[in-house]
């Protein structure tokens, strides 16, 4: 859709240009299906976790149509509170909002095994940290200086590096299969094989609407193959649509509400770095389509609406929102500025979280089809936080504050049992290795030295001890050749 169709190019940078409904409705829809799959994707890999999930045989299993729907339902409420504010809260830009992958690794330990009882505590969690990440945007400018790229980059690394093993395993046949002669088997990677195929090719051989929503085409098309080859029968999605709802209101505490100390403490945390993310995105929609620098306004009110849209959300069985990254790749495609676009978008998830056909739909979509999504998703998480690292003054500083972070971290998520002594709080906080990590990083780059003697790192470091000087060190370097 050429951009000058819709308005001039003052008008196209202004967030508060309304296009005509016929241009406005189809674009917001977009910018919706561009993050759909990842914004229903963790409920569906927490009940897998707590032992509801696909593949498992469990009697609770269609309460995960339920925390599908509050994931589309309360994205929208989310994004509302972005475009259309409420008071202080949003920013009044085209901020699109949906289900965070950071809070995965910390609700994981929390619900693993556990089933539907082990979600009181998580959601009493989702409350409270989207309570404190609220509280955050009083002051959230003064705390940047905690959060470089060596910290941001190691904590999204090791995001993805906490998930990559899902979506191996989604390929394979899901936990449920492991054991199982089916897990693992040809038939069921071929599936994975076909929607990773697929999202390849429309994302490097296409452009436009076609490549940034390659991995929802990839997942329709696996999802065929899947019927095609018997992985998948008719008859379960005719079930699933005719047992599912028309029309549906969310239940407030559905699910209980505990106060959990693990849970609590893990998402305040984890809301700290969701909340530089947000910072990001923003900056970045300002640059992309208005080409300015986010007002202070901006950004607090941004961060208010990420706070109370997840904390409305927790109310009612939602999981933590966030700014989806993927917004500000396509207002920069697309050159529309407006917020009205994305309030579209917004009314338009509200409709599919009320309806639960269309979760019920999504919940008959096969453990091997998402796990080629899955892993296409996770391993541009890790790609995203490498990215990120690119900018970091690789001395030997950092490469010590990076090393003893990451090991430790990723060591936790490996071994679990290693901390199988501690009570049951920390342990969770532990074995997630996100929040040791990402704790150990902000402290050490805050307390260390800025200065590191070269011989300090070669005797522990085997002669590779690496000489990277990121973006920093590339340009000095660029400089004296010229």
């Amino acid at each position: 859709m050429a951009a000058n169709s819709i308005g001039t190019p003052e008008q196209l940078r202004d967030p508060n240009y309304t296009p005509a409904l016929s241009r406005a409705i189809p674009l917001g829809i977009q910018h919706v299906l561009a993050m759909f799959v990842s914004n229903v994707t963790p409920a569906i890999i927490v009940a897998g976790a707590a032992g509801f999930g696909f593949g498992s045989n469990s009697p609770d299993f269609p309460e995960l149509l339920y925390l599908i729907q509050m994931s589309m339902l309360f994205a929208g409420v989310a994004t509302l509170l972005q475009t259309v504010t409420l008071g202080p809260v949003g920013a009044k830009l085209p901020i699109v909002q949906g289900t965070s992958f950071a809070f995965i690794p910390i609700m994981i330990p929390l619900v693993a095994g556990k089933g539907v009882d082990g979600l009181a505590a998580l959601f009493g969690g989702v409350i409270v940290g989207g309570l404190f990440h609220a509280f955050l945007g009083l002051f959230i400018g003064k705390i940047r200086f905690a959060l470089p790229p060596l910290v941001t980059g190691l904590v999204v690394t090791m995001i993805g590096l906490a998930l990559v093993q899902v979506g191996i395993q989604y390929a394979a046949g899901g936990v449920p299969a492991i054991g199982t002669p089916e897990y693992g088997s040809l038939l069921n990677w071929s599936a994975a094989l076909v929607v990773i195929f697929v999202t390849l090719g429309l994302k490097f051989f296409t452009s436009g609407m076609l490549s940034i929503s390659a991995v929802l085409i990839g997942l329709i098309v696996g999802y065929f193959y899947a019927l095609g080859v018997g992985i998948l029968e008719w008859s379960a999605v005719a079930g699933s649509w005719e047992r599912s709802a028309a029309f549906a209101f969310p239940q407030p505490f559905k699910y209980g509400f505990e106060f959990s100390a693990a849970a609590i403490i893990g998402f305040c945390l984890m809301a700290f770095i969701s909340a530089i993310e947000t910072v990001g995105d923003v900056s970045g929609i300002t640059k992309g389509g208005a080409g300015r620098e986010a007002t202070d306004k901006e950004i607090e009110g941004a961060t208010y609406a990420d706070g109370i849209g997840t904390a409305f959300a927790g109310i009612f069985g939602g999981f933590p929102n966030t700014s989806f990254s993927q917004n500000v790749g396509l207002i920069a495609m697309t050159g529309v500025m407006s917020r009205h676009v994305v309030t579209c978008g917004a009314i338009f998830l509200i409709i599919c979280g009320l309806i639960p056909k269309v979760g019920g739909v999504i919940r008959t979509v096969p453990i091997e089809v998402l796990g080629g999504g899955v892993i296409v998703m996770f391993g541009m998480v890790v790609a995203a936080g490498i990215s990120m690292l690119s900018d970091v003054d690789w001395n030997r500083r950092n490469m010590v504050i990076f090393a003893i972070s990451l090991s430790i971290g990723l060591g936790l998520q490996l071994e679990p049992g290693a901390v199988a002594g501690l009570p049951e709080t920390a342990r969770i906080l532990m074995t997630s290795g996100l929040l040791p990590a990402a704790f150990i990083a902000i402290v050490l780059n805050l307390i260390l030295p800025e200065e590191l003697a070269a011989e300090s790192t070669e005797e522990v470091s085997g002669g590779m001890h690496g000489h990277g000087t990121g973006l920093k060190g590339k340009e000095q370097t660029n400089a004296a050749n010229i």
